[in-house]
C-alpha cells in the first residue's frame, strides 16, 4: 500500500504539473485511505506537501515577476495568522470524540466529512465553465472599490487559513477569484500570488504541528519529491495536452472522490 501511495502522490504531482493546481486536495484521502493515517495526522502532513509543491510553483512566478506583494500583504497576514492558531491551538483541542443531540461524532469523521465539502466545491469550480460577463465585472469592480473592500478580503483570507488549518488543503480554488475580482490581479499574477500565499500558509500551519505530533520527516521529504518529480513531469507535458479539456475532466474525477469520503464517513 505504500509504493500505491507513492505512486499516487506522483500523479497528484503530473496533475499539479499539467493544470496548475487542484491536485494537491487529493493528498489527504491518499494518506487516509491509502496509507492508513489518521485525519488529524495526514492533514498535517498535507500542509507540509502542499506547501513545499506550491513553493515550487511560486518559485517559477517569481522568477516571471507575476507575484503582488501588496496581495500577499492584504491577503496573507489573516490567512498565516489563523492557519497557525488552528494547528498549534484549535485542532489539539477538539476532543477525539464528541457527541451533539445525542449523536457520537469522532475527530477523524468531522475532519473527513468537512473536507469532503471542500473537495465537491474545488470539483464544482474546475467542472463549471466560466464565461465573462461584463455586468458582474462592473459589480465587483464597484464593491472592490467601496470601503468593504479590503475588509471583505481579510475577512476571506480568515476564512481561507481556517480551512487550510482544519483540513489541510490550500484552498487555491477560493484564493485565486478573491485575487482577480477584490485585488484587480490578471489572472497569471493571481495563480502564482495564490501559490505564494498557499506555501506560506500551509508551511507555517504545518510549523504549528511541532510538538503536537510524530513527525515522520524522512516520509515527508520522500513524498514531497515524488511530488515534484511528478510536477516536473507534467510540465514537460503541459503543451501536448488541453487545458481546457483535462481540467473538468479531473474534476469529475475529485468529485466522485468527494463523494466517496462522504459516503463512506457518514454512512459506512
Amino acid at each position: 500500500m505504500v509504493i500505491i501511495g507513492f505512486i499516487a502522490f506522483l500523479c497528484i504531482g503530473i496533475i499539479l504539473g499539467l493544470i496548475g493546481g487542484g491536485g494537491s486536495i487529493l493528498g489527504v484521502p491518499v494518506l487516509v485511505y491509502i496509507m492508513c493515517y489518521s485525519a488529524d495526522v495526514a492533514t498535517g502532513y498535507s500542509l507540509f506537501i502542499v506547501g513545499f509543491t506550491s513553493l515550487i510553483g511560486a518559485l517559477a512566478y517569481l522568477r516571471k515577476g507575476e507575484i503582488s506583494a501588496e496581495a500577499i500583504f492584504q491577503f496573507a497576514l489573516a490567512s498565516l495568522t489563523t492557519v497557525f492558531c488552528v494547528r498549534k491551538f484549535v485542532m489539539p483541542a477538539i476532543p477525539q470524540t464528541m457527541h451533539v443531540a445525542s449523536i457520537e461524532i469522532s475527530k477523524h469523521v468531522l475532519i473527513m466529512v468537512l473536507f469532503s465539502l471542500l473537495i465537491l466545491a474545488s470539483s464544482i469550480s474546475m467542472i463549471k465553465k466560466r464565461k465573462y460577463n461584463r455586468i458582474n465585472e462592473v459589480k465587483w469592480d464597484e464593491f472592490s472599490k467601496s470601503p468593504m473592500g479590503v475588509p471583505f478580503v481579510v475577512f476571506l483570507g480568515i476564512s481561507v487559513g481556517f480551512i487550510t488549518g482544519f483540513v489541510g488543503a490550500g484552498g487555491g480554488f477560493i484564493i485565486v477569484p478573491v485575487l482577480i475580482f477584490f485585488l484587480r490581479l490578471p489572472f497569471k499574477k493571481a495563480v502564482g500570488t495564490s501559490l505564494c500565499i498557499i506555501a506560506l500558509n500551509s508551511l507555517i500551519g504545518f510549523t504549528g504541528n511541532i510538538g503536537h505530533q510524530h513527525i515522520d520527516w524522512l516520509f515527508l521529504l520522500t513524498i514531497s519529491a515524488m511530488c515534484a518529480a511528478g510536477i516536473l513531469i507534467g510540465s514537460l507535458m503541459a503543451n501536448k495536452v488541453s487545458h481546457q479539456k483535462l481540467r473538468p475532466a479531473f474534476g469529475w474525477f475529485t468529485l466522485v472522490v468527494g463523494v466517496f469520503v462522504l459516503v463512506k464517513e457518514l454512512m459506512l
